[in-house]
């Protein structure tokens, strides 16, 4: 979009929640800029980025600032205030990063960005520094007076704005001195709120708008609704009486080299794809500097030009442990990519087992699950995994195969159902049948087998066989095999689907 040394930001309204209630301004913006910026709370789904989707294209740079906390609960030595600044400071840094680099950068403000908008607080922190501009969106205000087909004020009346988190008699005396009324923030206020308005007389006037012109709207005399059932994303609407822009804040000076203590965060990326991400992974990426892992997994994080990004082979992980360590040590976020769970025959033990080493033991590690490939492939074939199971890896570059060999025959003898990793590669073709004849020496032919294949990916695939009919030709490094203990159970289901489980209750 620009041509100047620096970027531009632009700060763009969304409005309330409706795609076609964006502007036709904001809707170009949002499809020229190089970076789009969104807030979001942990969960990871971003209402402003839902809403600004149709307008998105192929390519651009996202930036998910993503609130380290939803409560005013932290051990934050600055409290929860502290905590926030903190946040906001930190995501001024990431964004000015792109800004510096030539990147303008548009983010994303449901609403108006500055009513009550997320927006201002980067505005305050960088405005000063780069070409700005702010682009207006049609308040939640607004929406809820639309959707309610109700008149907010008419001639001289008077309109007051309320944030929910004011104390219950401030509440009660605005409400009371006012002819019409929004009252936003409600959520964990809604009780308060609506004390306040029985209080100052005004509940039989009120009305409840939720999620305004979205599919999830929701309307209500605000007397008739549940407390348990109040999102933060709804307000509390008096209409006019005969119907029964705040200033830019000021800017503050921030420094552009803010830098946090350096850690490693070992992020598992789950069997495949952003559906499969946990929001508390898709957190640890967003915010981290640096990005290790072997390549074909750190491929399947979107690239960000912020971030450095380090690949390696897959049989290195001491030394990328290692590395990451030592970025961390200089002050970086570091990401440790693993696939899957990092803590099942992937990254977590690798890292922890060398941050253990004196010169990182001030270096702190987190480790981040994610949704494991036995649990990926048991989930599409039913629940095999319903009873006691074990998990075995048959590669024998880190382990004897003896050791493997025994640890198949305990797990058969005990009836356990195996679900087994890493059964074959380029260099290792023998594993898969040796394994069926150890198992065929205590279970029976007709034994459920499923092998999973890429599941969650572009060639997911899924066999249904047995273990006396088990061809170890059909299954590489990318399969995952589950077999079955002699209760588990393959059945046809009515609408043509088959399932295999493994019934919670042993026969006796």
């Amino acid at each position: 979009m620009s041509d100047m040394a620096t970027g531009r930001l632009w700060g763009v309204g969304l409005g309330p929640g409706d795609p076609e209630l964006v502007t036709v301004k904001a809707a170009r913006l949002i499809g020229e800029a190089d970076v789009i910026a969104f807030h979001s709370a942990r969960h990871g789904r971003s209402i402003a980025r839902s809403v600004a989707a149709p307008y998105l294209r192929e390519g651009q740079i996202e930036e998910a600032l993503i609130y380290p906390l939803t409560t005013e609960t932290t051990d934050h030595p600055g409290g929860y205030q502290g905590a926030i600044d903190d946040f906001y400071a930190a995501c001024a840094v990431r964004l000015a990063v792109h800004l510096d680099a030539g990147r303008d950068v548009v983010v994303l403000c449901e609403g108006d960005p500055l009513f009550y908008g997320s927006y201002m607080h980067m505005h305050k922190r960088l405005s000063h520094r780069y070409t700005t501009e702010v682009v207006p969106g049609v308040t939640s205000v607004s929406g809820a007076s639309a959707v309610l087909g109700r008149p907010l004020v008419e001639r001289d009346e008077i309109l007051t704005v309320l944030p929910g988190t004011l104390p219950a008699e401030v509440l009660a005396e605005r409400l009371a001195a006012t002819d019409s009324a929004a009252v936003l923030k409600l959520g964990r206020t809604f009780t308060k709120v609506r004390d306040a308005l029985a209080t100052a007389g005004r509940l039989d006037e009120a009305w409840y708008v939720e999620r305004a012109t979205t599919g999830e709207q929701r309307l209500a005399p605000l007397a008739e609704v549940d407390p348990d059932s109040v999102p933060y994303f709804s307000l509390a609407l008096i209409p006019s009486p005969a119907n029964a822009a705040p200033a830019v804040p000021a800017r503050e000076a921030e420094t552009s080299n803010t830098r946090t203590r350096g850690e490693v965060v070992v992020v598992g990326l789950g069997p495949a794809g952003r559906p499969w991400l946990t929001p508390e992974a898709q957190e640890a990426l967003a915010a981290a500097d640096e990005l290790i892992g072997y390549g074909p997994y750190l491929d399947r994080v979107p690239p960000n030009p912020r971030q450095r990004r380090h690949p390696t082979d897959n049989r290195v992980e001491a030394e990328r442990a290692a590395h990451a360590l030592e970025l961390a040590l200089a002050g970086s976020r570091v990401a440790v990519i693993s696939s899957g769970d990092p803590g099942v025959f992937a990254m977590a033990s690798a890292v922890l087992e060398v941050a253990c080493e004196p010169r990182f033991t001030g270096v702190p590690v987190r480790v981040l699950p994610g949704l494991t490939a036995a649990h990926a492939v048991a989930s599409r074939a039913g629940a095999p995994l319903g009873h006691d199971y074990c998990v075995l890896s048959l590669s024998d570059l880190l382990k004897p195969w003896e050791v493997v060999a025994e640890r198949i025959s305990a797990a058969a003898k005990a009836d356990l159902v195996l679900a087994i990793y890493n059964p074959a590669s380029r260099s290792r073709t023998w594993q898969v049948a040796a394994a069926r004849d150890l198992l065929l020496e205590h279970r029976a032919p007709e034994t459920p087998v499923v092998i999973g294949r890429d599941v969650g990916g572009a060639g997911e695939s899924m066999i249904f066989t047995t273990l006396g009919e088990l061809d170890p030709a059909v299954v590489d490094m990318r399969c995952l095999l589950i077999v079955g203990s002699s209760t588990t159970r393959v059945a046809e289901r009515g609408d043509g689907g088959r399932v295999v489980f493994t019934p919670r209750r042993y026969p006796a």
